[in-house]
Order: structure tokens, then sequence, then C-alpha cells
């Protein structure tokens, strides 16, 4: 691929325009050209590319980029600059401005199967050999790849990606600007049984919906089970990574991070900007308050209180765990220590039985 083939003239801003739109102070000419972002190393003329911290100094001296975005403290170097206080949010904002949706052909495609009134916005697009089902309604500019799945009754908002390969099924409610990945799917029936006098398991109808809120993102491979009665509900701005299990009614509060391989169980209300690291296990019928924090591979058998961090399996206080971290590495050690203990002591209750004895 030619220099001239990764790059993108379809977009293209001056410095100073991205200067105004990012909040950021502009070094150099305003008046360069930019049309795409690249990495340091490897950009290319008219790409604008990001350096964070002094150890990659010599990497900026080198790179063909036009233009870098930096924070304050790095305003000295000698070339074009963007400088902001949170050059790292700047560098994503400036991104999203080049960034394009996986192509997908306008309108909807002779493969693809509608059911009865479906209702759609302007501008929808719609892949081979996707499924909407009767009562469905589709907001404006939303695109609906190949392969995907969704159910009777289901309602999707205006600007979302609905990925190849995702099934969304009846009366789940999907907000605005909504990004859903390969493989997920939203509206499984949740886990629930019921014994009964022979120890058999007595199928509990999942008779609830899922509703995700406006601006989540749900990565690939993900599983959001409906709920029981009510609603599963994965609330505004929140972000989940792929491989993650969301269970029948389940709250997820807004502006919280899911990370892969995180299992939360039934009826759990997760609060506002929660961090759930990868891994972590959440037990059912808890509340974890508001801007908490869950360090990765956590086993949360309680309720955490907003603002608390918390680490291991059984979780508990993350300054805690680290001392018992500490500890925990110091046992084999310990172990030779109190043998040797031991053994002195027992020498020494020796030697006063012998003089007792004498």
């Amino acid at each position: 691929m030619t220099d001239q083939d990764q790059t993108n003239p379809g977009k293209s801003f001056s410095l100073g325009e991205l200067g105004e739109y990012l909040g950021a102070a502009v070094k150099g000419d305003p008046g360069i050209r930019i049309q795409g972002i690249g990495p340091l190393e490897d950009a290319l003329p008219g790409q604008l590319s990001f350096i964070s911290h002094e150890k990659y100094l010599p990497f900026a001296a080198e790179t063909r980029a036009s233009a870098l975005i930096v924070p304050p403290n790095l305003a000295s170097i000698d070339r074009p600059l963007l400088v902001c206080e949170r050059a790292y949010l700047a560098l994503a904002r400036a991104a999203q401005l080049f960034a394009s949706p996986p192509f997908l052909a306008a309108g909807i495609h002779s493969t693809a199967c509608l059911g009865e009134n479906v209702q759609l916005g302007d501008d929808v697009r719609v892949g081979a050999l996707a499924q909407i089902g009767a009562d469905s309604r589709i907001g404006n500019g939303t695109r609906i790849y190949g392969g995907a799945y969704l159910g009777f009754g289901v309602s999707v908002g205006d600007d979302c990606l609905i990925y190849p390969g995702v099934t969304i099924l009846d009366g789940c409610c999907i907000g605005n600007r909504v990004i859903i990945h390969s493989g997920t799917v939203v509206g499984g029936d949740g886990f629930g049984f019921a014994q009964d006098e022979e120890g058999r398991h007595v199928k509990i109808p999942q008779a609830g919906i899922v509703q995700i809120d406006d601006d989540v993102e749900i990565g690939a491979n993900c599983t959001i089970d409906r709920a029981t009665f009510g609603r599963t509900w994965i609330q505004r701005g929140t972000k989940i990574d792929n491989l993650v299990m969301v269970a029948h009614n389940v709250v997820v509060g807004e502006y919280s991070i899911v990370v892969s391989q995180v299992g939360i169980s039934g009826s759990t209300r997760v609060g506002k900007h929660v961090i759930l690291a990868g891994q972590a296990g959440i037990v059912g019928h808890i509340e974890i308050g508001d801007g908490a924090r869950v360090g990765a591979q956590s086993g949360v058998g309680h309720s955490v209180k907003a603002g608390e961090d918390v680490s291991g399996s059984p979780a508990f206080p993350h300054k805690e765990w680290l001392k018992s971290t500490v500890n925990l590495r110091r046992l084999p050690q310990m172990r030779e220590e109190l043998k040797n203990l031991a053994k002195r002591i027992a020498q020494l209750e020796e030697l006063y039985r012998e003089r007792v004895k004498s």
C-alpha cells in the first residue's frame, strides 16, 4: 500500500480548525492540512500523531507526522503542535473526526428479510441476510450489517451500529448511537429455574426485556440476558468489553466500564462510573456503589460501598489486599522460620525438663 493509499483525502482539517475544535493551543502554522491520525513511528505527512511522555521524544524528532498533540510540559518540541491539558482525550476526539464505520452499501440489501410493519428511518442501511422482525422500529442513520438478527418488536434508535452476527431478541430497546459488536446476544433468556419435589429443574419463563440506553458500546461475544420480569438495564454511556456476561435484571449505571470476561449475576445493581476489571465475578442481589472499582479476577460476594476499591477472591479493600499479597509471597520463608522456631522451642523445653529433674 502506498503512502497516498493510507491517507484519507475525504476528510481534511486545518491545524487551526482542529485546535479550535479540541480547545488546544496551536503552535506553528495553523493552515497545515491534516488528513488523518497515525502512530508516532509510522505517521505520514498530512497526519496528526500524539506524544504523552518525554521518553518518546526521540521518536518525535524522527516522525513524519505534520503535527503532534502534546501536553503542556512538552510544548517546547520544535515542530507544529496542538497543546492541551488532556492530550489523550484530545487524541480520541480528533480520531473520531477522521473515523468512518465499516462500509455498508446504502439501502436495504435484496437478501435482507423484513417482517410486517417494520418502520425504517431515514438513511437506514441493512446488509445481506440480515433479519428484522415484525413491528420493529429502526432509527435514522442506523446501520445493521449482514447476518444480524432482530426479533419481533425490537426498537433501535438513531445512528446505531449493529455489526454482523449480532442477535437482538424480541422486545428489546436500544437507544441512540449504540454500538454492538459481532457475536453479541441481547435478550437471551435469563438463567431462572425452580426445583420440584423430585429435584427436577422447572424453567421460570423470562418475560422481561433488555434496555440499552444512549451511547453504550458493547463488545464482541457478550451476553446480556432479558429480565425475568421488568428489564435488564444498561444505562447511558457505559462501555462493555468483549466476552462479558450480564445476567437477568442487572442494572449497570451510567458511564461505567466493564472489562473482558466479567460476569455479573442476576439482580445486581452496579452504580454510576463503576469500573469492573477483567474476569471479576459478581454474585447476585448485591449493590456496587457509585465510583467503586473492582480489581481483576476479584470475586465479589457482598455489596461494595460507593467509592470503595476492592480486590481479591473473596474481595476485600484493595489496600489490605496489597498487604496480604506481599505476605503471601513470603509464606515459604515464614514457614521455614516457624519450623526453626518450633525446633528451638523444643530444644529449650528439653533443657528445662533436664534442669527440673536435676
